[in-house]
């Protein structure tokens, strides 16, 4: 079943909020130690309270929040019932909602992934979700299809901020170019052929840590599509590191931070002044 097409792509969506509130990413991560931290206990009723706190704080604040799926699946259908009201209300308060739940298998298995998450008709509807490709990116054709016709994004995780990620996607084919730069030539290809080559933006974008090393040897720009770009704050990269990683293209990154903007929290005020001050460095960083 192919869901009715969006008003407007994701990179066009996510363009328009970034004009107004910036590139930062907002992460909701409601692991127990944040709950119990904020005085509303590790339960499925504290994960309900932090999702009235971050719901408040993120309207008028931030482009984009990013759940991570499995802090509420801990809570078993409960915590799921959370995400799908997060997901909804953010929505709802013009917030675009980006999924961190790196789907990724094979055949139907990826078809039934794509319709829980994208499209009107999806059982809990995003704007976009992360997925793996590490069962081949032709496996993921199901999710890339739907995510086109639904005007939804999806990020393939390309380059993890974990060290250990390295060993795999920084490990070379018999040609000498590595596994993450192989998968974003496969990316650019795949965008192309939504968009063509005139330079537009697909829907079809790259988890790219600015953590490591800077890339050589491969074009980011030449993608053609959006970066998700993780470990910002508690995991070291500064504001400087993401403008430095993506000085080819820094209108497509969307920089992610979770555990440094939530220790602000539970005050709204507050999270909200820490989402202004993170954003404001971004912002000086990416048009410098």
């Amino acid at each position: 079943m192919t869901p009715a097409a969006s008003a407007l792509p994701f990179a066009e969506r996510f363009a328009a909020a970034r004009a107004v509130h910036g590139p930062l990413v907002f992460g909701l991560d409601p692991s127990g130690a944040l709950l119990d931290e904020w005085g509303l206990g590790d339960t499925a009723d504290g994960l309900e309270r932090f999702v009235d706190v971050v719901v408040e704080a993120a309207a008028g604040s931030v482009a984009v929040v990013k759940p991570q799926s499995a802090f509420y699946e801990r809570h078993g259908w409960q915590g799921v019932r959370a995400l799908s009201r997060l997901a909804s209300e953010c929505r709802g308060n013009g917030v675009l909602v980006l999924l961190d739940v790196k789907r990724g298998d094979v055949g139907s298995t990826n078809q039934a992934y794509a319709e829980a998450y994208l499209g009107k008709d999806a059982g809990i509807p995003v704007d976009a979700l992360t997925i793996t490709p590490y069962l081949g990116l032709g496996a993921l054709r199901g999710l890339l299809d739907r995510a086109a016709a639904s005007g939804a994004g999806v990020f393939v995780v390309t380059r993890s901020s974990n060290p250990e990620g390295r060993s795999v996607q920084a490990a070379r084919h018999a040609d000498g170019s590595t596994v993450e730069q192989r998968l974003i030539e496969e990316l650019a290809a795949e965008n192309r052929g939504v968009v063509g080559s005139d330079g537009g933006v697909g829907p079809f974008g790259a988890v790219f840590a600015p953590t490591h090393e800077p890339p050589e040897g491969f074009d980011l720009a030449a993608m053609g599509g959006l970066f998700l770009a993780p470990g910002l704050g508690a995991q070291g990269a500064t504001p400087d590191d993401v403008a430095a990683c993506f000085a080819a293209c820094p209108d497509r990154v969307l920089p992610a931070a979770s555990r440094s903007l939530l220790s602000a929290g539970p005050d709204v005020s507050a999270l909200r002044d820490a989402l202004a001050s993170l954003g404001a460095e971004l912002r000086d960083a990416l048009a410098g």
